[in-house]
């Protein structure tokens, strides 16, 4: 997982299938200016855009709490 182009970095698709427990800090280690939201898969959301958010989707039936969904601002 590579950093380089973290400043302009808003989205995270290497992350899918990852722990969000691992997403999460790469994540803020990549863009320190968002809040970063954990959220259970399939639970409903305001479709609203914040630049200054990434969700991270997980799946609440496995273990491991693994991503489902591509991390991105919004």
């Amino acid at each position: 997982m590579s950093g380089v182009d973290a400043p302009g970095r808003w989205a995270w698709p290497e992350l899918v299938g990852v722990s969000a427990s691992l997403a999460v800090p790469k994540i803020k280690q990549d863009r320190p200016d968002v809040g970063v939201q954990v959220i259970p898969d399939g639970t409903p959301v305001p479709p609203d855009f914040n630049a200054e958010r990434v969700r991270v989707f997980y799946d609440s039936l496995q273990p491991g709490a693994i991503v489902t969904q591509i991390p991105k601002v919004g």
